[in-house]
């Protein structure tokens, strides 16, 4: 076994390579593994070194601790807001990362336990495999802070069924991992105690050949079934609600239907909505629509100018009057 780059317990990304297996770890669970300069640093090199690498057949991430990945440490950007453009380099690193696993030439495997949102699901969700449990749970809750959806989300998002990438970008609602798979958000779903069988299993494997990837990972995977209360059971009534042309019509229109029977859940996101940034939402809202048109990268490339534009608050300071810093993706 051998380390590379990563010699300290206390590196934020450890990466080995096991024979034809390279393993990619967040290693921060006391900040549930935010995504910072050096992880994005760390993460390119170790993915562009394997895919150049003749005998690196499979890469596998993960994250230690409760969680997979947080997302982005907003407290870069808040400690760069008087400098400018003191974050450029890392949204454009972060960005192309995005676009690199989206395109990758060898299989990955993701093992999400715990929480995966924001920039931490992009690590997950286009990877070819991407393996859930009961307590994984997923969310793009950017635009309740005068951000947008980004890491390649207003693609990924907007390519959902119906107006379910709109729900999600919007409310920031949370799935659980039998909803990510039932979603497509995810590939399987494997029980938590079965977690560390796959990794091992996967690691046994002779190739990291695509179909004996899939069937080693399908012999712990289960059949999903939604819980009755489950968000993706009022598909017609999201579709109705989030087809509205405007975030001011999408309220209205979840007004009315609010105290109707069975509608108890809309309260919540209603409450939610009202109290986001309004900018945020509408950027998102927009974001989210244009992307059904839009390639990958050129999602990628209206995120980044978004992005540069909401940290330069040439769109609107909303992003930093967030009271509280706390680990979003960004």
């Amino acid at each position: 076994m051998a380390k590379e780059g990563a010699t300290q317990d206390e590196e934020v990304v450890l990466g080995e390579e096991i024979d034809h297996v390279r393993v990619i770890t967040l290693n921060q669970p006391r900040k549930l593994n935010v995504i910072s300069s050096r992880v994005v640093y760390l993460l390119a090199e170790y993915l562009e070194r394997w895919e150049k690498d003749e005998n690196a057949q499979l890469v596998i991430i993960k994250g230690t601790g409760r969680a997979f990945s947080a997302g982005g440490d907003l407290k870069m950007f808040y400690d760069g807001k008087k400098s400018k453009d003191s974050c450029l380099e890392v949204v454009y690193r972060m960005y192309w990362l995005c676009y690199h696993i989206h395109t990758y030439k060898k299989v990955q495997v993701a093992l999400v336990h715990g929480i995966s949102m924001g920039g931490g699901a992009s690590l997950m969700v286009p990877m070819k495999f991407s393996v859930v449990t009961e307590k994984t749970v997923f969310a793009t809750p950017e635009a309740s802070i005068g951000f947008h959806t980004d890491c390649s989300f207003s693609y990924v998002l907007s390519h959902l069924p119906g107006r379910l990438g709109e729900y999600l970008a919007l409310t920031g609602a949370r799935l659980n991992g039998k909803e990510l798979v039932t979603a497509g958000l995810a590939t399987h779903f494997v029980p938590s105690e079965k977690l560390p069988e796959v990794e091992k299993h996967l690691m046994s494997l002779k190739s990291g050949e695509e179909n004996a990837v899939r069937s080693a990972i399908d012999e712990f995977a289960v059949e999903v079934q939604l819980d009755e209360e489950s968000i993706l059971n009022k598909k017609a009534l999201i579709d109705e609600c989030f087809s509205k042309d405007t975030v001011a019509d999408i309220i209205k229109s979840l007004e009315s239907e609010a105290s109707k029977e069975g509608n108890g859940w809309i309260g919540p996101v209603l409450k939610g909505l009202k109290r986001s940034s309004p900018t945020g939402l509408r950027m998102t809202l927009r974001s989210i629509r244009e992307g059904r048109n839009q390639k990958l990268s050129e999602c990628l490339r209206k995120e980044f100018r978004l992005t540069i534009n909401t940290l330069r608050m040439v769109i609107s300071e909303d992003v930093y009057e967030v009271k509280s810093v706390s680990t979003y993706s960004t």
